[in-house]
């Protein structure tokens, strides 16, 4: 009865005044029970809470857990191959097709699953800059799915605006419904699949938030390179002189940590658009991973854990006081907080700025031994972009274990980059060249021996050396040249050891040292030739030599 009654008045308050006019029906959903339009942070706790979906911590936070996927499921994402994307995607490992008879069968078999079911819409935009940001639907069976679009996604406040949203894409998620694999001709009952021909994407058999904020990186990564958009798996912030920065990595690299400096301004942690006009956040939010979460280190992001409005995926806690244990990694490494960009105290209002004066690409090697930071040439830049050589962390894909795996991911994120990986890799030099940027190879990995020998590398070395380019005080210091790699390492840095900055001093065995040293740089030759065929003979010549 209690919940009737909150049915009802919450129809009769939002039905008017919060639904769009272009209806669900227009997306193919008919016959649903209750339609649960934009609702607030507070008005979706109530329906969290009371569905049983999460627990609400110590301070406020939301505490969900996502079951059997912890992390993206990779294998299970596909894209839809038809007339107007064919010529255009990077088919392949990452970008796997799926046929127009085979999505139009499972899509009508989600939708007729979710009638006589209560779905929430949360009507956004992804971008912050008016003249390439895209307003999207986000239709899901979860209540607390929506809160995480509302805290990822930009929100329209303005019910005007609200009442007359048109989507230009949507995307609904149904985790409960599962495919059939052998029917449906897919890994397994779990699928992630992306219709650009419809402008519709649809999840199912996974609660995982972070596949619905992907999913959406992955059509802008589509859609704004044809209108000169580089699109960056990279998070972006801007100091007191409106120098901005940017910072490329994979997930567990150091790339939101590194961003969130109080002394500088955070535009985004995660996905940004460089047009002719500057930098742009895709988001409205940040995802940031909590494990072993230092308040000392990261101030900001903790104090994003104890926030009402954040969702924390997977974090153990006290189940009296509802204390979190960030360290505890029981349900996996992967864990997550969802939070809004206005969280942090001096995130960027319109989350957009000028052109970088300084790229840093960020890579976790476990091998131990490149340098700490080294300086780019333009078309090493572009080498290096198009290698995206660093380490999966800690289980942030399904069949990861807690151990850091080598690898290489174009651009920095090649599960999300829907185009050739040249295609991005021009855009970036361009820009470069253009607004006279600095590009510099940061590495948040190991020093002093591989994973397992050496020690990972201070995050208060790092922080020292990302200032002293941002200040332009590396600059000013003796470069050398790298025999093999061809990068420019600076011999010294204020309040980091010279030894840290020349990595076979590090290391007892230097044998050894020379052995991976040699063996990484033979990794390099042989992960890129498979993209021989769609670059320059001058990408190529900036790579790496060996013997």
């Amino acid at each position: 009865m209690k919940r009737q009654v909150r049915d009802e008045l919450s129809k009769s308050i939002y039905a008017d005044s919060l639904a769009g006019d272009y209806g669900l029906e227009n997306h193919g959903l008919k016959h649903l029970n209750n339609v649960y339009w934009n609702l607030s942070t507070s008005e979706l706790y109530e329906e969290i809470l009371d569905r049983e979906e999460g627990k609400i911590a110590h301070n406020g936070p939301l505490l969900v857990y996502t079951g059997k996927h912890t992390a993206r499921a990779a294998n299970d994402k596909f894209v839809v191959k038809e007339d107007s994307t064919k010529s255009d995607i990077w088919w392949g490992k990452h970008n796997k097709p799926y046929t127009q008879r085979k999505f139009a069968n499972l899509s009508n078999r989600l939708k007729g699953y979710l009638q006589g079911k209560d779905v929430f819409v949360q009507d956004c935009y992804v971008g912050a800059d008016e003249k390439y940001g895209m307003p999207i639907r986000v239709i899901t069976q979860k209540a607390w799915h929506s809160l995480f679009a509302r805290n990822m996604f930009i929100v329209e406040r303005d019910q005007k605006k609200l009442k007359k949203h048109i989507p230009h894409f949507t995307l609904i998620s149904a985790p409960d419904f599962k495919a059939d694999p052998e029917y449906d001709e897919l890994n397994s009952e779990t699928f992630i699949i992306l219709n650009f021909a419809e402008r519709m994407a649809i999840i199912g058999g996974s609660l995982y938030g972070g596949e619905i904020k992907k999913s959406f990186f992955t059509i802008m990564n589509y859609i704004l390179p044809k209108k000169d958009v580089l699109t960056m798996h990279c998070s972006a912030n801007i100091g007191q002189q409106n120098d901005v920065a940017i910072f490329f990595g994979l997930s567990g690299t150091g790339k939101t940590t590194l961003s969130a400096d109080v002394n500088r301004g955070l535009i985004g942690d995660d996905e940004h658009g460089w047009s002719n006009d500057g930098i742009f956040n895709f988001e409205g939010g940040c995802y940031a991973k909590v494990i072993n979460l230092n308040a000392e280190a990261e101030p900001q992001i903790y104090a994003c854990t104890k926030m009402f409005g954040t969702i924390l995926e997977n974090v153990v806690f006290e189940p009296h006081f509802r204390h979190l244990d960030l360290d505890d990694d029981m349900y996996t490494e992967n864990t997550r907080a969802s939070y809004p960009l206005n969280f942090i105290s001096n995130a960027v209002p319109d989350a957009r700025g000028g052109h970088p004066k300084n790229i840093f690409m960020l890579t976790c090697d476990v091998s131990g031994v490149l340098p700490p930071i080294s300086k780019l040439s333009a078309d090493q830049a572009m080498y290096h972009f198009i290698s995206g050589y660093t380490s999966k962390v800690g289980g942030t894909e399904i069949g990861l274990g807690d151990d850091p795996v080598s690898t290489f991911s174009a651009c920095f994120g090649a599960p999300f980059m829907v185009h050739h990986p040249y295609v991005y890799a021009q855009l970036l030099k361009d820009r470069m060249l253009k607004h006279n940027v600095s590009c510099w190879l940061i590495n948040t990995g190991w020093s002093g021996g591989p994973y397992g020998t050496g020690k990972r590398i201070s995050i208060q070395h790092t922080r020292a050396l990302l200032n002293s380019a941002l200040t332009g005080e590396l600059d000013q210091v003796e470069f050398r040249t790298d025999p093999v790699f061809g990068f420019e390492i600076p011999n010294s840095c204020l309040d980091v050891p010279s030894e840290i900055l020349d990595p076979i001093s590090t290391w007892s065995d230097k044998e050894d040292y020379q052995r991976r040293y040699q063996r990484l740089a033979e990794k390099f030759v042989e992960n890129f030739k498979q993209f021989h065929d769609g670059v320059t003979a001058e990408v190529i010549a900036a790579g790496p030599k060996v013997e």
